[in-house]
């Protein structure tokens, strides 16, 4: 994601910001720009964009900004649906009698704010916004009832439905622990998750099935039997030659959806390096292969060589600067040469598709 800055001040200002910090003006992210306008007070309770915005637009706060707090999206002033385009994706909330699920929702729709973020970045558009919900994608965020099943996070047809404490870091942290995954996030699920819509919408009935199983296999095993056998005997001894996580070895969906996820890392976070002016020019031996420019990188944004030649040197880096923190790795996974393949075709799959599911 860029780094933002306030129409009024040019001081920076964040994704999840609703005010500026050095001049005060209110702040609000416009999805029809992918930027954040500084705003002052209009007629019939609007915002008047100030600075460099589209002053002669009018908008208003998203209804969950408003009543709950959750939301720092804008709606045009002339639309009928008062939610954002994010928040009118949502098919359940929590159920916010429950007391610290505010809270939790809070977190969630920050993590899927990015992910509507990369969508739009990408031209993959939302289905279901102009009351086509059923078979565009949509969310529910449901909590474990007392005599039910737990909450499962998953997929299907287009629904995904989110665990409400996931948004609890100790017990994400602990399942990730109990999982024995190397990274496990609000973020990373919404990624994962959307990815399984993207099969279902690019490839599960277009040409590009027959590529997918070459690279991937063939998605017509039997999915529950691929979940058992992962969970009883663990992935395969030499699952890091052939895919990007222990996970994805469990069957071709869920390698499709686990790097898919990546690919969404991949350009969230070169968009970032970009924006920042960040470059790398290591002293060492092996400098070379190492030196990166990521503006030159974000310029060439239909250019996987170019995503990929930055994102090992970068994640080197990254990783670098957490060890020095006493943190984990930020990117503890490796991409072997058949995993790039697969990233290939998702590139090539989403840069295609894009404009039309």
């Amino acid at each position: 994601m860029k780094a933002f800055q306030c129409d009024h001040c040019r001081s920076l200002v964040f994704f999840e910001s609703v005010s500026c910090v050095a001049c005060g003006h209110a702040l609000g992210f416009v999805p029809e720009v992918l930027d954040m306008a500084a705003l002052e007070p209009a007629e019939g309770g609007t915002w008047r964009p100030v600075g460099n915005g589209p002053s002669e637009r009018r908008f208003r706060n998203c209804s969950n900004g408003i009543q709950h707090a959750v939301c720092n999206w804008l709606v045009p002033a002339g639309e009928g649906d008062t939610f954002c385009i994010s928040c009118r994706l949502n098919r359940t909330i929590p159920d916010l009698t429950i007391p610290g699920n505010r809270d939790r929702w809070h977190r969630l729709e920050k993590a899927k704010r990015r992910l509507v973020y990369t969508f739009l970045k990408l031209h993959l558009p939302l289905d279901g916004l102009n009351g086509n919900r059923k078979t565009g994608l949509r969310f529910e965020f449901l909590a474990d009832a007392p005599g039910r099943p737990p909450v499962m996070t998953g997929h299907d047809s287009g629904l995904i439905t989110l665990n409400v404490l996931e948004a609890d870091d100790v017990e994400r942290e602990t399942r990730r622990v109990s999982l024995r995954e190397p990274l496990r996030t609000l973020l990373g699920h919404f990624r994962h998750e959307v990815s399984h819509y993207c099969w279902d919408r690019l490839v599960a009935c277009t040409p590009w099935r027959h590529r997918f199983r070459e690279l991937f296999g063939d998605e017509s095993l039997d999915y529950g039997a691929a979940l058992q056998r992962h969970y009883s005997q663990g992935a395969p001894a030499d699952w890091q030659s052939r895919f990007v996580s222990a996970y994805a070895s469990s069957h071709p969906w869920e390698d499709w959806a686990e790097t898919c996820a990546h690919y969404f890392h991949m350009v969230d976070t070169l968009e970032t390096t970009a924006s920042f002016g960040l470059s790398l020019k290591p002293v060492h031996p092996s400098s070379e292969s190492m030196t990166i420019d990521a503006a030159e990188t974000e310029s060439r944004g239909d250019s996987f060589d170019a995503l990929v030649a930055a994102w090992g040197p970068l994640t080197i880096a990254l990783n670098s600067f957490n060890r020095g923190m006493g943190l984990p790795d930020l990117y503890p996974f490796v991409l072997s040469s058949p995993v790039i393949q697969k990233l290939r075709f998702i590139h090539r799959v989403l840069s295609v598709e894009a404009g039309g599911f």
